[in-house]
């Protein structure tokens, strides 16, 4: 035994000399809970979800209580369902290094060719619903070859595919919508989960999410504290999740009083669960962050970029066709004009949700959360009469905000 004085003058500490091949003590993040979330290290990951409940309570606020009303929270729901489901994609893309301007026209472009193989030539729904999924994976692959093996900027190859998928839209539709959808194909997007239990049914779900989260998040933590990494104290550990699990079970409290929980959100937890799992768990996940951090370093250690970089792009047109599809369920129809400006809602999602400009930094928890701050925002200030006009002014600032805290962040860890 030895005794050594602890750093900052506090009082000697005694400590045992570990024995060969000995794990070193665990560790564990000092100060309050609060404290430690907002430290400059956790500040991305935390902060997000504190900004979202503050813009929430507020907007609840403004609005005289009409935005956590059960059937607003649906709306809200609904009508930012497809800039997560795309948010997800176009994280790994820019993660990579790269960004996708078209994914608003393969939207309208998917919506409308599914329009036309249901309305038009009466394709079965399934079958249909398959097609349009493949055609978004081969616009996304067909974009994904320039950026990967001909090197051409992915801001050019984008920008004239959404050009391009804009033109075509209007080509297929002949400038007109077409409508309705078979009601099946409608339940994608208006479909409910059934109420087994009555209102408590979201309830006992949320439930079983919080619990296998917080599961997850326990093992994780003494798998870091076995190994001997820095992990969060344990009243940080205790204040996020118990912050996570009040939001979430108000949230299926107040869904239950409606219709309970719509059938794109079951589709987007699983989507997100997936993509999480994806990011943190393989070796594709890893790669894609490598790719986006260092690409020469990438390269110098074995990973094929190229063929990484075709996959970003072709898992991003898959995700869009799927959002193309919900989008135009929701509306019974396809619109010339479906999916104009989603990918500007979409970007911004994943850069306030923390992900960086330059590649290499992102995580699907801030991404989703970006997205619902974006969505709140558009609810909100449309519930208390903000014009189009400032809500773009606002939304605009939120983003360079955004991007100017990330910018600060870098230079101060350098």
């Amino acid at each position: 035994m030895s005794s050594v004085n602890a750093p900052g003058g506090l009082d000697p500490v005694t400590v045992a000399h570990p024995k060969p091949g000995a794990l070193p003590p665990a560790k564990t993040g000092t100060g309050s809970g609060l404290r430690q979330m907002l430290a400059k290290g956790n500040f991305r990951d935390y902060g997000l979800l504190i900004a979202l409940v503050a813009i929430m309570l507020f907007f609840e606020y403004a609005t005289g209580g009409v935005l956590f009303q059960p059937l607003n929270l649906t709306n809200l729901i609904l009508q930012n369902s497809y800039v997560v489901v795309m948010a997800l994609g176009m994280l790994l893309i820019i993660v990579a290094g790269h960004i996708d301007l078209s994914v608003g026209s393969i939207v309208g472009f998917v919506g409308a060719l599914a329009a036309v193989l249901m309305v038009n030539y009466q394709v079965e729904y399934i079958t249909a619903t398959l097609l349009c999924l493949v055609v978004g994976g081969i616009v996304g692959a067909s974009q994904g070859y320039f950026v990967a093996y001909f090197g051409i900027p992915s801001f050019i190859v984008t920008l004239a595919g959404m050009l391009v998928f804009r033109g075509l839209t209007l080509s297929i539709l002949n400038g007109s919508s077409v409508g309705p959808f078979p009601d099946v194909f409608q339940l994608l997007a208006k479909g409910f989960f059934p109420n087994f239990a009555g209102p408590y049914t979201s309830l006992v779900i949320a439930l079983v999410i919080c619990a296998i989260f917080i599961g997850t998040s326990l093992r994780r933590r003494a798998v870091q504290q076995r190994h001997g990494a820095l992990a969060e104290s344990m009243a940080a550990f205790a204040l996020r999740n118990g912050l996570l699990a009040v939001v979430l079970l108000a949230f299926a409290w107040s869904m239950g009083q409606y219709r309970g929980l719509p059938n794109v959100l079951i589709i987007m937890t699983v989507l997100i669960l997936l993509y999480r799992f994806v990011t943190n768990k393989t070796t594709v996940g890893r790669r894609i962050y490598a790719l986006g951090g260092n690409i020469k370093a990438a390269r110098l250690s074995g990973i094929k970029t190229e063929r990484l970089t075709f996959l970003t792009f072709v898992n991003m047109g898959v995700l869009a066709g799927l959002a193309g599809m919900i989008f135009a369920a929701r509306l019974n129809t396809a619109t010339p004009k479906g999916g104009l400006g989603f990918e500007l809602d979409v970007i911004a999602a994943c850069f306030i949700g923390g992900a960086s400009a330059s590649g290499g930094v992102g995580k699907v928890t801030g991404v989703v959360i970006g997205a619902f701050i974006i969505g709140v925002m558009n609810n909100g200030m449309s519930i208390i009469g903000i014009g189009i006009d400032y809500q773009q002014v606002i939304k605009g600032l939120v983003l360079l905000g955004a991007v100017c805290l990330d910018v600060y962040n870098k230079k101060a860890s350098a």
